[in-house]
């Protein structure tokens, strides 16, 4: 027998089907973020002072400097990545030699990267930009009092709509247009109530024309506070859940955008009961919003478990959201997309009905002394076997592979 087979046998003994878990991995997508492969930066002429309480910290060799090496760095970590997965634009980086504000982007700026897509078999998501601007240096956008600058970001954010839709159409998959505005203020208002209205009216401006759901799905994020930002936060939790109930939209959950103290694994369950569709934005904060690649830690086991025991993969979508300049662009991938994986894989391999009824009869020392030994179950076997399933490295030879590729492009300048 192989180590696989003894690994079957093991979790087949709590009652749990290893072939049932990885079929079901098979089928999750994971939206890889751009914006780690090259620290934030874009690919526009025109910068603004406002990073929008945005910063990648570091100066590792490596970074991608242009569209075609950020495809090249996306193709070489997909490939050590299993299964398939999708992309996830910002307005930023569209591939184009004009070089049209943000009020005036179009799908053909970004045709090149639907072309790659289609020939990689990923589907797309995207988000507007409302950060690294001079219309932005505020730190106010879709909830400024200047109504002119007010209207230049609606209109970037219908024309992004517009492009997630085209390439939904394109890709035959609907991409999630995530909206994140960094509006705020940097000390306390005497008024609140004003800028979100303006924020509430500037949103029903953009998605106000409904979209086919199987082509673009709208989504709106939600943030704690940012640097510049730190007193007040226009687009908060609460304003965004009621946002997205009353409009029928999904809500994205950032992970490093609320409270250290605030897990996203029970929030899930909370709005899955008012929301239809969840986003995800699976990051690390590390005292604050700081994007730190994802570890495989409790915060992200606890919510894949939920996402599996709530029954909630088939209304989620998830992406990831970090970025760290201090290390391997390409591993921070690799990692984060393979932990989350992880992650997601243990939820599977745990025997749900067992344990829910050891909940339901309040037996709590069996749920317990459950949750302990199913701790000892050989997980990573099963995840090396998916891996050989889906020819990709693991263990040692994954370590090469990220070693080999970085010292290729350590010399871009």
């Amino acid at each position: 027998m192989t180590a696989y087979d003894n690994a079957k046998q093991a979790f087949a003994d709590w009652g749990v089907d290893t072939e049932n878990a990885l079929s079901a991995l098979q089928g999750i997508a994971i939206s890889i973020h751009c914006w780690q492969g090259d620290d934030v930066v874009g690919f526009e002429t025109r910068r603004g002072s406002s990073g929008g309480g945005i910063q990648a910290t570091g100066n590792h060799p490596g970074r991608a400097r242009t569209p075609d090496e950020l495809r090249a760095d996306l193709e070489f970590s997909c490939a050590q990545i299993p299964g398939k997965h999708r992309l996830n634009l910002h307005a930023c980086y569209m591939d184009t030699s004009e070089a049209p504000d943000r009020d005036a982007i179009e799908y053909r700026h970004f045709e090149p990267w639907v072309d790659w897509a289609k020939a990689q078999g990923m589907g797309l998501d995207f988000n507007p930009t409302f950060f690294a601007h001079e219309k932005a240096d505020d730190n106010l956008t879709l909830s400024h009092p200047d109504a002119g600058i007010r209207d230049f970001w609606i209109e970037h954010g219908k024309r992004s709509r517009e492009i997630a839709a085209r390439m939904g159409d394109a890709l035959g998959t609907a991409a999630v247009n995530n909206i994140w505005v960094p509006d705020g203020s940097k000390d306390n208002p005497v008024g609140r109530i004003e800028a979100r209205r303006r924020l509430e009216a500037s949103l029903d401006a953009i998605c106000g024309d409904p979209l086919d759901k199987t082509r673009m799905l709208d989504a709106v994020e939600s943030k704690l506070f940012g640097i510049g930002v730190e007193a007040m936060t226009v687009g908060s939790h609460e304003f965004y859940l009621g946002y997205a109930i009353r409009r029928q939209i999904a809500l994205c959950l950032d992970m490093g955008h609320f409270h250290p103290t605030e897990n996203i694994a029970d929030k899930l369950s909370a709005v899955a009961l008012s929301v239809d569709d969840i986003l995800l934005h699976v990051s690390r904060p590390m005292r604050w919003d700081s994007d730190h690649v994802i570890l495989l830690d409790d915060s992200i086991l606890a919510m894949a478990q939920e996402l599996v025991f709530g029954e909630l993969l088939g209304r989620t979508r998830i992406g990831l959201d970090f970025f760290d300049a201090t290390i391997s662009r390409t591993a921070a991938w690799v990692i984060g997309v393979r932990n989350m994986q992880k992650a997601l894989l243990r939820a599977l391999l745990l025997p749900q009905a067992r344990l829910k009824a050891a909940e339901d009869k309040l037996d709590y020392t069996t749920r317990l002394v459950l949750t302990e030994e199913l701790k000892d179950l050989p997980y990573a076997t099963v995840w090396a076997e998916f891996c050989a399933r889906c020819e990709v490295p693991e263990g040692a030879k994954l370590v090469s592979a990220l070693a080999q590729y970085q010292s290729s492009v350590a010399g871009r300048g």
